[in-house]
């Protein structure tokens, strides 16, 4: 993705104009793991081999910067999650309001969390009568980058009743709720409130003929039968959470001023074929993913938001008193980061890559390079 942001991005700025936020998340992709950003000077205590390690840009958007993320917020959530069966919900928004997206993402994506959350409240009060939870995490694009803004939620099959009672929810594992009246409420629940918003700032005239559009729609929310263990649901909300528009491993070629990258194409079985575009074209539709500055894109509701979960005193794990004696023997000192990501993953980053026994230890910091001599923004004097 650095070397598609170093190409490109100089003709895309002279094409469109970028947000600074924009400018700034290019910048940091293009800089990400390069001498630019600093890093270490790094010896093998085995064989005494020497490398380099140049530090992370930690953005979000960044494809190099998710993996270490994405392995804790998984660990985390796997300790504040019903031990029961889940289920994976979809909610899609028609492509007639990517309009109303565009102009105002925060706006929009805001109303999209809300109208999910209270669909889902609703339908677990008037169908169940409990209160439910979900763990909901954003998604803004489709397989070719285009905008496809949707909310992948994990549901619990079961709910907190009105006499202070668990009870399960669903029907048998296959469905949760009907799907033609989640889709109807869910339509007229996230227009309405679109409308509000828009006539709140007198942008209604605008786009009212989208929002008409977008009522003559048929929506269709996407709900998969229940899956297996809570550990099993969790791992699998975790290959939505800390995703970027597209991955490095699904860019195949750079050449020619085209970009081919891998995209799934639900139109025939979801076979994953190559698809060409020009490479400023492939630039501007991923700047369409950058979500506005601290932008939550994961949020818990109901029994699985904090405050809830404290006012109800909700306990997912039953409590065992300790045995004091076996907690002192069995002792130990807190997990550092790399010790947590070996555990995890399975990967030690500070294995020497060559003996393969070694560790490599840091014996020299290398500072940034404060002044680039090349800015990637603009464009190389051509020499006549």
């Amino acid at each position: 993705m650095a070397d598609v942001v170093n190409k490109f991005i100089p003709e895309l700025v002279e094409r469109t104009k970028l947000s600074p936020l924009q400018l700034k998340v290019m910048g940091r992709i293009a800089s990400c793991r390069t001498a630019a950003l600093g890093g270490h000077e790094e010896a093998c205590e085995n064989c005494g081999v020497v490398r380099y390690s140049y530090n992370s840009c930690g953005d979000r958007h960044c494809p190099k910067c998710q993996a270490a993320k994405q392995a804790f917020w998984i660990d985390d959530l796997m300790q504040n999650t019903l031990t029961i069966k889940h289920y994976h919900i979809v909610f899609t928004v028609p492509h007639q309001l990517n309009t109303v997206c565009l102009h105002n993402g925060r706006m929009y994506y805001d109303l999209l969390f809300a109208a999910t959350w209270n669909t889902l409240r609703s339908f677990g009060y008037s169908h169940f009568g409990t209160e439910t939870g979900a763990v909901a995490v954003l998604h803004s694009w489709g397989q070719n980058l285009t905008l496809h803004p949707h909310v992948h939620c994990i549901v619990p099959a079961a709910g907190y009743a009105l006499n202070g009672q668990w009870k399960n929810i669903g029907h048998s594992g296959q469905y949760l709720y009907p799907v033609r009246q989640i889709s109807d409420a869910f339509k007229g629940k996230f227009l309405d409130s679109l409308k509000r918003a828009l006539r709140k700032e007198n942008e209604l005239p605008l786009f009212n003929d989208a929002v008409q559009q977008a009522y003559k729609t048929k929506w269709v929310v996407h709900c998969e039968p229940s899956m297996a263990s809570a550990e099993h649901v969790v791992k699998y909300l975790g290959q939505y959470t800390h995703r970027v528009a597209i991955t490095n491993q699904r860019i195949l070629d750079i050449a020619d001023g085209k970009v081919t990258f891998i995209a799934k194409d639900y139109r025939d079985r979801a076979i994953r074929k190559p698809v060409t575009i020009d490479g400023t074209e492939f630039l501007r539709r991923f700047t369409m993913h950058i979500l506005p500055k601290r932008f939550v894109k994961i949020r818990r509701f109901g029994i699985y938001n904090h405050t809830v979960k404290r006012n109800l005193n909700l306990q997912f794990v039953p409590e065992e008193k300790p045995d004091i004696d076996a907690v002192m023997k069995q002792e130990k000192p807190p997990e550092t980061n790399v010790e947590r990501f070996e555990r995890l993953t399975g990967v030690n980053p500070c294995l020497c890559l060559v003996c393969k026994t070694g560790k490599m230890v840091a014996i020299r910091e290398l500072p940034r390079i404060r002044s680039p001599a090349w800015n990637p923004f603009k464009k190389p004097v051509s020499q006549s």
